[in-house]
């Protein structure tokens, strides 16, 4: 699609000469085409029983190879009533119209007197058609191309001809030349190395959108200022134009999408974009007369080497708004709004970009390998990042994005790309921790408690009185936080078999919150005037159950750490330290045992008073009871770490 328009909507009328004069030889060609096609069909409706002329070389040449119902309509032509009927007509009206006005608007930019009346009298006839009907008067003043006859025996043919010859002698004007391919004219010897450096950043990332439109750059000198216009994409209102006056670049920036608006914005950042003019626009001609946004930035640039940096930089980030909302809204099947749009930043500041995986499959690439990487790990709706957790899917996704760049660009199969994405998601389920997260939680709360319980146990009878109350109410609500996260997994296994084991293994840790909140609890309660017998003896007792269960807290959580990374292909050194782990916390459950022995044999020979007494071994069985539940959970964790590594429990 033309840009001219929006060109000339950011006030850069400099720039739309050149650019005309190509769209009009374009245009010139196509208009003649549709000449020959009317032709043609005038030919085969004269001539039914002979096949239609066959014009796909012509349409190739004229660069509407797409357009195959051009094909066709000579064969659907025929004679009714003297009169040549085409189903097509009003179609093929539109595209002489719209092409006319192409080819016309270069040679009306100068003013030629006799011109503009002529061609406004064309675009009026053509408008008049109507229906699918020509009569023999009207066929012929299209078509014909000579010029014996009078001033009102004028054809559309004969126009065409007369606006390709004016356009033929405009073209010296506006002689352009290539740097490093960008079209340039009038350019001071100074403007050259700018252009270049442009040019360099717009080289270096264009090959990341393939065969897709888009990127042609034009330059010129106006005045005091070095323009630049490079054409996007295929929306008419996707323009960008930038001004370079001594060390100071404005860029004027139209888009018709404010996401994608915003996301340029951040891209230019890093340059020092100060935007000063942010606006929304309607133009009738553009966009469908739908409102666009319109920005203004500037970047002051300390010399001439960061000058030419700052273009390069520019140059180098275009390509990346290409085809940008489509893979923005075909990444909201597996991720968030917000994480797709961090997801696209993340692939252009790499310079990776999203056309590869857009040509490799796009959605499909990923739905596929959710499809194959295991019975059970993902169902029908499930979002990727609710499977594998926001960081890791948005980690997943640009890697199969880089995937997909570095295979595209050396000509590899895209099936290649599908293959390795499933490889890839096959080893990112392996290390899957969404569910990990959750335990990793729980296990903090868990090792909260915990070191709250032995921390009051370590003070004094005074200091216990002091902390006892405040202690009960932070472990309730840590208790209640913990148990939060069960009712979360347990949804999860409602929806996703593979939470199952995770929901059950946090079931099996909130025993443990709930052991330590009760032994907080219970410390309360003795606080509250029941610690009379209490001495050196009993704390040290009740403080020695409590630091192994402490530490025994700590070591599940390091073992959940190590849990968290452990595949079919991890290093022994890993597995061992697992082990070590696990194996430190069954210590700690038979340590415990020996020292809730030696506690009652304590217990009962210094306390006398009976609600001490029962306090205090009701606290010592709790937390005896604490590292029973962090055993059965360390058996759990084991169940689900083998599982996870491909071996047997």
């Amino acid at each position: 699609m033309d840009k001219t328009l929006a060109v000339a909507s950011l006030g850069q009328q400099r720039l739309l000469l050149p650019v005309w004069v190509k769209a009009a030889l374009a245009a010139n060609d196509r208009l003649k085409f549709y000449l020959s096609t009317l032709q043609a069909a005038s030919q085969h409706a004269e001539h039914p029983r002979e096949p239609a002329l066959d014009l796909s070389r012509e349409l190739a040449a004229a660069g509407l190879g797409s357009e195959t119902w051009l094909l066709d309509l000579p064969g659907g032509a025929s004679r009714v009533d003297g009169q040549l009927m085409l189903p097509e007509l009003e179609r093929l009206r539109d595209a002489l119209r719209e092409d006319l006005g192409l080819m016309a608007r270069p040679v009306l930019a100068l003013a030629d007197p006799e011109q503009p009346a002529r061609i406004q009298h064309w675009l009026d006839t053509l408008a008049a058609l109507q229906g699918v009907r020509l009569d023999a008067m009207q066929l012929r003043s299209l078509t014909h191309g000579q010029r014996q006859g009078g001033p009102g025996d004028d054809s559309l043919h004969l126009l065409v001809m007369d606006l390709h010859k004016a356009i033929n002698q405009l073209v010296p004007q506006v002689a352009s030349e290539l740097i490093a391919g960008a079209h340039v004219w009038q350019l001071d010897e100074a403007d050259r190395p700018l252009v270049q450096a442009f040019m360099r950043g717009l080289r270096r990332t264009a090959p990341l959108k393939f065969d897709h439109p888009g990127l042609e750059t034009a330059a010129t000198r106006d005045g005091a200022h070095l323009l630049l216009q490079n054409d996007i994409g295929t929306n008419d209102a996707h323009v960008l134009v930038i001004q370079v006056q001594e060390l100071t670049i404005t860029l004027t920036y139209s888009d018709l999408h404010l996401r994608r608006f915003s996301f340029f914005q951040a891209l230019l950042a890093p340059l020092g974009a100060n935007w000063s003019v942010v606006e929304s626009r309607t133009e009738a001609q553009l966009n469908q007369g739908q409102a666009y946004t319109v920005g203004t930035a500037t970047f002051a640039c300390a010399d001439l080497t960061h000058l030419q940096a700052t273009l390069e930089g520019l140059g180098a980030r275009i390509v990346f708004l290409i085809d940008w909302n489509r893979a923005r809204k075909r990444l909201l099947n597996f991720v968030s709004k917000p994480a797709a749009e961090l997801l696209l930043r993340a692939a252009a500041e790499q310079e990776l970009g999203h056309m590869a995986w857009l040509r490799a499959g796009g959605e499909r690439l990923i739905f596929g390998a959710m499809q194959t990487v295991g019975e059970g790990a993902f169902r029908l709706g499930d979002r990727l990042d609710e499977v594998l957790g926001p960081d890791q899917a948005s980690a997943f996704l640009l890697d199969v994005m880089r995937l997909a760049t570095e295979a595209l660009l050396h000509g590899q199969s895209p099936s290649l790309v599908a293959d390795e994405a499933r490889l890839l998601l096959a080893r990112q389920m392996q290390r899957r921790s969404a569910g990990f997260d959750l335990l990793d939680e729980h296990a903090a709360y868990c090792q909260t408690l915990a070191q709250a319980v032995s921390d009051a146990l370590g003070h004094g009878r005074d200091g216990l009185q002091a902390q006892a109350a405040e202690l009960a109410a932070r472990a309730k609500t840590w208790e209640r936080q913990a148990d939060q996260l069960v009712m979360q997994a347990r949804e999860q296994a409602e929806r996703q078999p593979r939470w199952q084991a995770v929901s059950r293994l946090l079931v099996l840790s909130d025993d443990v919150a709930d052991a330590l909140e009760e032994a907080a609890f219970l410390i309360s309660l003795m606080a509250d005037h029941h610690q009379k017998g209490w001495n050196r003896e009993v704390r040290q007792a009740l403080s020695a159950l409590a630091q192994v269960v402490q530490q025994a807290t700590q070591d599940h959580v390091k073992a959940l750490a190590i849990a968290r990374n452990l595949g079919s292909d991890s290093e022994r050194q890993d597995q061992d330290e697992f082990l070590t782990a696990s194996w430190a916390v069954l210590h700690a459950e038979r340590r415990c045992d020996d020292l809730l022995r030696q506690a009652r044999h304590v217990l009962l020979a210094e306390l006398q008073d009976a609600a001490s007494l029962m306090l205090a071994n009701d606290l010592a069985q709790t937390l005896e009871l604490a590292s029973d539940r962090l055993l059965a959970a360390g058996y759990g964790l084991r169940e689900l770490a083998f599982n996870q590594s491909g071996v047997q429990a």
